[in-house]
């Protein structure tokens, strides 16, 4: 197992280079000069000359992806030209939300798809079944904007003072702030290590920043806000995987060895649990893997709708911005990220289905 595993592994190596080369690339060729873009259409040849240098953009495509690759090696991601601040940092800020975010919406998509998904396998053919895959087939079509912008004018607005109100947006309540654990645990970390800037980047996880640091109020806030972003950006990975689920068990149902656990006398229930489901899930899982894709994705229209400083938003005003360094190290994260969830999915097949374990 720990042989296939290192496997998988360095097979995703090239993956992850593909994606820097193709992300350097891209950057490079988005229109637009980066100093007319950051100084405004008057700054001077010779401004815009000591800007071109001051920030390596004279030097070769070749040699500036060199550069790149010297800088990555180290964990350095440049500064912002926008900014003109370490990438590094910005990313510590910026990357937890977004991940928050799409974990949340994972957690939701998932256990309500498969939900919905075994509740009309079973029901098969009756309105039921009818009913559930047309509103999966809705939430599919359904733009994330545009609902987004419909739970955030219901439950922000027309159920203002009700007990069903939630926040429309922002991550935290106006006079409330995310106190670091390492700072409630009164840890003597030392400045610009990659041990503290872990920590940090960890803290900025405010749900679970506040669990572990039993900060109660925060904790509820900070959920409480993420519940419609949450929600939008998951409706239609939970579409996705409840269909999948459906068909998937529908197929399993048909098999021989559940026939005869039926005629056994087995109960319909545990014909499910116990022989339908666990073979029905290889499929499911494959699609959570991509759909981990589709999430990161979809943040970028949520963090705008509910006003979210995640990735998405960053990434959409860097592109703007011509901020190569922001651009490429965002595209890298996720793009690795991806790997990473879909790596995981592999392994995983190797415990839901012993046909693929390695001999």
């Amino acid at each position: 197992m720990l042989g296939y595993a290192i496997k998988r592994l360095l097979s995703a190596i090239p993956v992850i280079f593909g994606i820097l080369v193709v992300t350097f690339s891209l950057a490079r060729l988005i229109p637009g000069d980066p100093c007319k873009s950051m100084l405004g259409d008057k700054a001077s040849a010779s401004t815009c000359a000591e800007f071109v240098r001051h920030f390596g953009l004279d030097q070769p495509i070749p040699v500036q992806f060199l550069y790149y690759l010297r800088d990555i090696a180290q964990g350095n991601f440049g500064n912002s030209i926008r900014f003109s601040r370490p990438v590094t940092q910005i990313i510590i800020e910026r990357l937890p939300m977004t991940m928050e975010l799409a974990l949340l919406a994972l957690i939701v998509a998932t256990l309500a798809g498969i939900a919905i998904g075994i509740f009309a396998a079973r029901r098969h053919n009756t309105a039921a079944d009818v009913g559930t895959m047309a509103l999966a087939n809705v939430g599919i079509a359904m733009p994330i904007f545009w609902l987004g912008l419909m739970m955030a004018y219901v439950f922000g607005v027309m159920l203002k003072g009700t007990p069903l109100w939630l926040p429309p947006s922002g991550r935290l309540s106006a006079g409330l702030s995310s106190v670091p654990f390492y700072e409630v645990w009164q840890w003597d970390l030392a400045k610009d290590t990659f041990g503290a800037k872990f920590f940090e980047f960890v803290s900025n996880f405010y749900i679970f920043n506040a669990l572990i640091t039993f900060n109660w109020p925060i904790f509820t806030d900070a959920l409480r806000h993420m519940v419609l972003p949450a929600l939008a950006v998951a409706t239609i990975p939970m579409a996705v995987i409840a269909r999948m689920t459906r068909s998937s068990l529908l197929d399993v149902l048909g098999r021989d060895y559940v026939r005869t656990a039926r005629a056994k006398g087995v109960p319909d229930n545990k014909v499910v649990r116990r022989h339908a489901l666990g073979n029905a899930m290889l499929p499911v899982v494959t699609i959570l893997g991509l759909q981990m894709g589709a999430l990161l994705s979809g943040a970028v229209l949520t963090e705008t709708v509910f006003g979210l400083a995640g990735v998405g938003r960053m990434l959409v005003e860097a592109i703007f911005a011509r901020d190569y360094p922001i651009v490429q190290a965002f595209t890298v994260m996720i793009a690795t990220i991806y790997v990473v969830v879909n790596l995981i999915v592999d392994l995983s097949y190797t415990y839901l289905d012993p046909r693929v374990r390695p001999q």
